[in-house]
């Protein structure tokens, strides 16, 4: 597979306090790869980075083989970056079509000087994308805050692929789900692998990481210790990888 997204030497101080050493790491097109380490590994810091919403101390990112430094998220979702955080950042008094569009919106023109939402597209084609995600729900006036949580996950995916997004970067995508709404969540990351997109996945979840993953990445210290597939790899060993910094060779 082709190196999509590459970092070169990334490094991250805070004053005194540095965040990240040097990381050099290569993304491939239409991987899954999990970003694992223990709390202050440096796992949010490096997401920050490749988010737009920080930029780096240090060192050089290509995307697609172009140098690359984003000014925002914004600017990195331009450029084919979608991150999906924890919190979904979702407005939830807002409807499915008015999340997914947000920012984004499809107006048509009614007189001459006199545009206005063409809100029939956007809800054909927000239905569509939950379509492509297989998640039911016929209904795009619905508000998010009457959704499952899993529910919730596709509408954050489906405004990714609103935009169109190459890489989607997930931060802990199962946290607080139970066993049926996790299932639906890995099923989404599942879909969007099989579109040829780019998954990053950090997860303390290790049987996520081992059911998902192609390749995985794990941090300590700040410090990129272990790059390598995922086939052989069983959750109680990546967890025991992930506490000692050290390879199952």
């Amino acid at each position: 597979m082709s190196v999509v997204l590459s970092l070169k030497q990334i490094s991250k101080s805070y004053g005194a306090v540095q965040a990240l050493h040097g990381i050099d790491l290569d993304v491939r097109a239409g991987e899954v790869l999990a970003i694992c380490g223990d709390n202050g590994a440096g796992k949010s810091t490096l997401i920050r980075i490749i988010s737009g919403a920080q930029p780096p101390s240090g060192g050089a990112m290509a995307l697609k083989g172009r140098a690359v430094r984003f000014r925002s998220p914004h600017d990195a979702l331009r450029q084919g970056i979608a991150t999906i955080y924890q919190d979904l950042a979702l407005a939830p008094r807002l409807s499915i079509v008015e999340n997914i569009f947000m920012g984004a919106e499809h107006v048509r023109r009614l007189l001459p000087g006199i545009r206005v939402l063409d809100k029939s597209r956007m809800r054909r084609e927000a239905l569509g994308y939950l379509r492509r995600l297989s998640v039911p729900i016929e209904d795009m006036r619905r508000p998010v805050e009457r959704m499952s949580g899993g529910q919730r996950q596709a509408v954050a995916i489906a405004r990714a692929l609103h935009w169109n997004a190459d890489i989607v970067i997930m931060d802990e995508p199962t946290a607080a789900l139970g066993v049926k709404e996790t299932a639906l969540v890995l099923g989404l990351i599942r879909r969007l692998r099989e579109e040829g997109r780019t998954v990053i996945l950090i997860s303390h979840n290790m049987s996520d990481v081992a059911a998902l993953a192609d390749r995985v990445a794990i941090l300590k210290g700040g410090t990129k210790v272990i790059d390598r597939p995922i086939a052989g790899l069983d959750a109680d060993t990546l967890a025991h990888m992930v506490m000692t910094g050290q390879d199952v060779g």
